[in-house]
């Protein structure tokens, strides 16, 4: 995510630093003339802005907070927008030391994957001082058509964990309505078709056709990643004292994906998973049958 968002900021015309912990991955940015930092600490001293797309809190902290992380370096004035998925909790850290050092911070987690990026169809939400999401509108509006301000604190990151509720949960019973489908003798191909001109149809749908057709589970975000974010939404839940028992029975399924080699694949491998389950049940009713 973090590349197509930068080839984003470059393609609209502004000069662009970047970094990345893994040096290789920035080659291709800096190819097209993107200038690469030693350092995180290095973003917010040579730039007016700073945007950080990364996996996790572990990661936030360790690239926003730490001595040589993104805040370390910040010049006053200069501004901090996040569109990690992220906890609430770590946000509001980074928000303490933002303040302290005299630095806009926004929170901007995103909806989509690398391909709607590119694709010039991201929405982007965002929270934070309204006067800091001014001054950075175009940048954001760059990155993607879509902009939503939702609040001046933490709300975005809720919005966010809002948005993964629902599409895990729609990966979870498509799947089961395809598995359900295929077993009572209906093309995938034709299944798809008549979903996504139904109700039921939405972009996320769409987006996952093609994939599925070809029975291609190649990651565009990882069931790992997904497992991150139920946990981040299980969290918030508790902290907000609401029972979400939907996506409490979400993350069982998830681990069990993730511990039959799936973790790396699309959260779409759900499906494999009601699979192999199908044709066990399958199996083990032939082998009754034969006794």
């Amino acid at each position: 995510m973090g590349e197509a968002i930068a080839e984003r900021i470059f393609d609209a015309g502004y000069p662009l630093n970047v970094f990345n912990r893994t040096p290789e991955r920035a080659d291709s940015l800096a190819r097209r003339g993107a200038a690469v930092l030693a350092s995180a600490a290095e973003t917010l001293a040579s730039a007016d802005v700073c945007v950080t797309m990364l996996a996790d809190d572990a990661a936030l902290e360790a690239i926003v907070l730490a001595d040589d992380g993104v805040l370390a370096g910040a010049r006053p004035g200069t501004v901090l927008v996040d569109m990690s998925t992220v906890s609430i909790a770590v946000s509001r850290r980074v928000a303490e030391r933002a303040s302290e050092r005299g630095v806009g911070y926004l929170r901007a987690p995103v909806s989509g994957n690398p391909t709607v990026v590119r694709g010039g169809t991201l929405t982007i939400v965002v929270s934070g001082p309204r006067d800091v999401a001014h001054r950075v509108d175009g940048l954001l509006h760059a990155i993607g058509p879509k902009v939503v301000h939702v609040g001046t604190a933490d709300e975005a990151r809720a919005v966010k964990l809002v948005l993964q509720i629902l599409i895990g949960g729609t990966a979870e019973l498509l799947s089961e309505a395809l598995v359900l489908g295929e077993a009572s003798g209906v093309d995938r191909a034709a299944l798809l078709e008549v979903i996504c001109s139904s109700a039921a149809g939405s972009p996320f749908v769409g987006y996952k056709t093609a994939p599925l057709l070809a029975d291609d589970y190649s990651a565009t975000f990882t069931t790992a990643m997904m497992l991150k974010d139920v946990d981040l939404v299980l969290d918030a839940a508790v902290e907000a004292e609401v029972s979400l028992p939907f996506t409490e029975r979400l993350r069982p399924l998830l681990v069990e994906c993730a511990e039959r080699g799936y973790a790396d694949k699309d959260f779409m491998a759900l499906f494999l998973l009601l699979q192999e389950a199908t044709d066990s049940d399958s199996t083990a009713t032939q082998g009754q049958v034969r006794q």
